[in-house]
């Protein structure tokens, strides 16, 4: 019996000295690590510009949380009728004034901005989406992209406009997509920014330079640009 019993207590002690052990091991590795990963943060030598791509484990790792995490956010919100003649039309003009830069759209294959974007975004007329995950990031925007919250400035009625006309946008042909944002509503936040430098507005490239060229002159440029004394 004593021999049992003294055998279980070198047990149990061979048990916890092998514990301290794997703890002491973890926590040196730990420390190590960290260490290594503040001088390197602080080092300053990973390239954080836009045209030097992640590394690929760091580009899925980001993938994979950005994924999931719109995908859990995003699960339990309730669905208007995306089929809604009237909200898609007003979600065309949303989409033209805020998304169609650098998300493209039937008919537009390139833009100055987009080309310059990382991680580049999704050419939207290319893909059909998850509805509930597309209200939730023009809604919240993602982080370390180029992607804002648009419900910073927008309601949601506009922001599920703007999902069910993404909805339907890859069927779209080009001529649709142009006759649809034609008759459209505009985007009257966007526009009532039109004037300021900078801002673009839906009338096309010969209004926007006037727009700009106006706003950036001032009142006496302007009085004087007509001629009066």
């Amino acid at each position: 019996m004593s021999r049992r019993r003294y055998g279980g207590a070198q047990f149990i002690f061979f048990l916890g000295e092998s514990m301290k052990h794997w703890v002491i091991s973890t926590v040196s590795i730990s420390a190590v690590a960290l260490t290594g990963a503040t001088a390197f943060v602080l080092s300053g030598s990973y390239n954080m510009g836009a045209d030097a791509p992640h590394w690929p484990l760091t580009y899925k790792i980001l993938q994979t949380l950005r994924m999931r995490s719109v995908e859990a956010h995003a699960k339990d919100l309730a669905l208007p009728d995306l089929n809604d003649s009237k909200l898609i039309l007003k979600g065309a003009g949303q989409y033209a004034a805020m998304c169609v830069t650098c998300h493209l759209a039937p008919g537009v294959k390139d833009s100055e901005l987009a080309p310059g974007l990382y991680p580049q975004p999704p050419e939207l007329a290319k893909m059909q989406l998850d509805p509930r995950s597309t209200f939730w990031i023009v809604k919240h925007g993602l982080k370390m992209s180029a992607m804002p919250a648009w419900g910073k400035t927008h309601d949601d009625d506009t922001i599920w406009s703007m999902v069910a006309f993404v909805n339907k946008l890859p069927n779209m042909s080009p001529q649709e997509y142009k006759d649809m944002v034609a008759k459209a509503p505009p985007d009257e936040e966007m526009e009532g920014m039109k004037d300021m430098p900078g801002m673009k507005s839906m009338h096309g490239p010969a209004e926007d330079a006037k727009n700009d060229a106006s706003s950036l002159r001032g009142p006496e440029a302007s009085h004087h640009a007509h001629g009066a004394n």
